[in-house]
């Protein structure tokens, strides 16, 4: 699998973009988590990873959305964008995330993009953008990955979309990466319309047909001024799609990425173990993007190393995520989280000012910690990468005790309490 995925490496991208990715991903983005250890180990923090919502505007309107996509228009300019870029990168970060709204909206990204060459960014977009031009431009810069979201087949997309025509100009998005050898990847939320049509090898099939090289299954998150519960997936499809993912990484020759996992199968959350947290498009600090929520900003007159090592908000949000579960705690104990930001008289970083009242009206639901069912990764190289670079940093060894967390309730039963511990046979291997 693994020589398989080599050859389409050589062959089907540029190879100078694949060296790139290779040095400022990979070598550079390795040596950013053992940056990100050793200041542990001195008391310091910072994280080795940021996501970035440089712009609220999007031409959608999707099912679940939490970003005021409709709110008078609020980007990060390409000063500000300098600012923050350049203080992370002293602290030896050199990847980050790219969010929205659509953050091809924000007219001069690929200027932001050109002017930090010493870096590498993952751009999270619907692909209307994306123009064969765009994408010209994208592999003559060679730092940039995009990941197109696909939200099931084009009726489902279409509905998931908020509108016509949009599953047809996303795959354009992707045909127009694919042709001109970008590093391209496919993402999903995985929901209930979806979840049957998109987590299927046929669909991984496809999109090695197409030329993509990774796909990345998140799970969706019951908030937002519409937050759709009915489209949330059971313990058991969760369980489901954790198997997938794992199996698939030994079988397929596109690299399958989630977020939620560590080596073991142990469930994690990436803010709560400290490894990123979440710029908002007006500059707010906040623990990760669905957690709308700040005490800092990115224009505090401190700098941004100073903010978040002395962030009392953010430091007390992941003792308190990593004690009550190893899962979202947004979705399993809204109420814990309701009270934490009024503790703190934490900023609503909403336009429609919100935030609170949308705490206040959500249910508990089961997120991706499913004690006693863990899978364990079955790819030797996801094992290693996993072990080194994604796990907990021990924030629940520090923090999380199992007698802490209260299973979500649903007509009065638990819809996930412990499970007996697997019998986990299996070592890491790989499999042509």
């Amino acid at each position: 699998m693994y020589l398989r995925l080599a050859k389409r490496a050589l062959l089907e991208t540029d190879k100078r973009l694949v060296a790139k990715f290779a040095w400022l991903m990979g070598y550079k983005g390795l040596r950013s988590v053992v940056k990100h250890k050793s200041r542990l180990k001195r008391g310091e923090f910072f994280p080795p990873f940021l996501y970035i919502s440089v712009i609220n505007s999007c031409n959608l309107r999707c099912q679940g959305c939490w970003v005021d996509v409709s709110a008078k228009q609020e980007k990060i300019d390409v000063a500000a964008m300098d600012s923050l870029l350049n203080q992370a990168k002293a602290m030896g970060n050199s990847f980050f995330g790219i969010l929205g709204g659509e953050p091809f909206m924000h007219a001069d990204l690929l200027e932001i993009f050109e002017r930090h060459q010493d870096a590498y960014f993952q751009v999270f977009t619907n692909g209307h953008f994306i123009t064969d031009e765009v994408a010209k431009k994208l592999r003559k810069l060679g730092n940039v990955t995009p990941l197109i979201s696909i939200e099931g087949t084009e009726i489902i997309s279409d509905e998931r979309r908020g509108r016509g025509g949009v599953y047809s100009k996303s795959m354009e998005g992707i045909e127009n990466c694919t042709r001109n050898k970008l590093l391209t990847g496919v993402c999903t939320s995985l929901c209930q319309t979806n979840f049957d049509d998109l987590l299927q090898e046929k669909w991984l099939d496809r999109l090695i047909e197409m030329g993509v090289f990774y796909a990345w299954y998140h799970i969706y998150r019951i908030v937002g001024p519409e937050p759709n519960p009915q489209l949330a997936l059971t313990p058991e499809q969760q369980y489901q799609a954790r198997k997938f993912v794992v199996e698939m990484r030994c079988k397929k020759p596109i690299a399958i990425i989630d977020a939620y996992y560590d080596a073991d199968g142990n469930a994690l959350c990436p803010a709560a173990t400290g490894f990123t947290h979440h710029i908002s498009p007006y500059g707010d600090i906040e623990p990760c993007p669905v957690i709308q929520f700040a005490k800092e900003s990115i224009y505090d007159e401190r700098p941004l190393k100073e903010v978040f090592q002395e962030s009392e908000f953010l430091s007390g949000f992941r003792d308190l995520a990593a004690t009550n579960t190893r899962g979202c705690i947004i979705l399993e104990r809204p109420d814990l989280l309701n009270d934490y930001a009024r503790k703190h008289n934490a900023k609503d970083t909403t336009a429609r000012s919100a935030a609170y009242t949308e705490l206040d009206n959500l249910q508990t639901s089961p997120s991706q910690y499913n004690p006693g069912r863990e899978v364990k990764e079955k790819s030797w190289a996801y094992w290693l990468l996993k072990k080194f670079a994604f796990h907990d940093y021990g924030a629940y060894g520090r923090h999380f005790d199992l007698k802490n967390w209260r299973p979500t309730i649903k007509d009065g039963e638990a819809v996930n309490q412990p499970h007996p511990p697997l019998v986990q046979l299996e070592t890491p291997s790989e499999k042509s």
